[in-house]
């Protein structure tokens, strides 16, 4: 089974001492951000300190959100940025067409992610999800959703959430990490609201402080006990290939054996 990062660690590509300390985080992928993240007039900078940066490999898989492609800076970004060697995806922001993709993916040989943040955008997530084989995965930005959409509670982005995952797994992507949660200091609610997001098939999450990184990861690690029915699971299949009844009730089919086996594979990649 494939392995997916479960942590996404977002740091302001205008400050570089900063993104040397997230490159020893723990986090899965850490993504430098030249977009909300960083003032119009350090834009330059922080496309040149980044360039620097991931001019060689580094010791973890690192990717770029580049400014928006509608914008003044995306093109700069993408010419500096594409080819080099330490760069191992790029996050293009505010997607809400699948011509968007296209246009950066004939010009650019990195894995991309779209990040959808509009309401135009999660009508369009199946074709932008289905738009290029360089696409590897489809995203919320729930901040300016929120805004789009006039989202006065939490519950309002329930649809849209469901929307992308459903989008990314039609299109046979991995499933989306969620947006992040924008209290530092809040991690009893962000335990809570990963647990929610689990729910609903996110895996994995964004985050903007490496003390979330510990949180998320054991919000979507499967627990022991949830590791133990698995296990369960797919010995009674090994004995019997057909569908069958655990002794405790439990019915047991193929799709059950496959999500057992899922289970599995992501409690063991840790």
């Amino acid at each position: 089974m494939t392995s997916y990062p479960l942590t996404w660690l977002y740091v302001p590509g205008d400050r570089p001492h900063v993104v040397a300390k997230a490159l020893a985080a723990g986090a899965d992928v850490v993504v430098i951000d030249l977009e909300d993240a960083v003032a119009p007039d350090r834009k330059e900078y922080a496309r040149a300190a980044t360039a620097e940066r991931l001019g060689e490999p580094q010791p973890v898989p690192v990717h770029v959100r580049v400014n928006a492609l509608d914008g003044p800076w995306a093109a700069a970004d993408l010419t500096a940025l594409a080819t080099l060697p330490g760069v191992s995806g790029l996050r293009l922001p505010k997607v809400t067409s699948p011509g968007q993709i296209r246009q950066v993916a004939v010009a650019t040989p990195v894995p991309l992610y779209a990040l959808l943040e509009s309401a135009l955008g999660i009508e369009h997530a199946f074709a932008i999800a289905t738009a290029h084989p360089s696409l590897r995965g489809v995203s919320l930005g729930e901040a300016d959703l929120r805004a789009d959409l006039g989202v006065r509670a939490d519950a309002g982005l329930d649809w849209p959430r469901s929307r992308v995952v459903v989008a990314a797994r039609a299109a046979g992507l991995a499933p989306p990490p969620q947006s992040v949660h924008p209290d530092i200091r809040d991690l009893d609610g962000l335990a809570t609201s990963c647990a929610r997001g689990r729910i609903l098939g996110f895996l994995g999450r964004a985050a903007i402080h490496p003390r979330q990184l510990p949180v998320i990861e054991r919000a979507y690690l499967p627990t022991s006990a949830e590791i133990e029915a698995a296990e369960t699971i797919i010995k009674a299949a090994a004995t019997n290939e057909g569908a069958q009844a655990l002794p405790d009730g439990r019915f047991v089919d193929a799709a059950v054996v496959a999500a057992a086996q899922r289970t599995l594979s992501l409690g063991r990649s840790r």
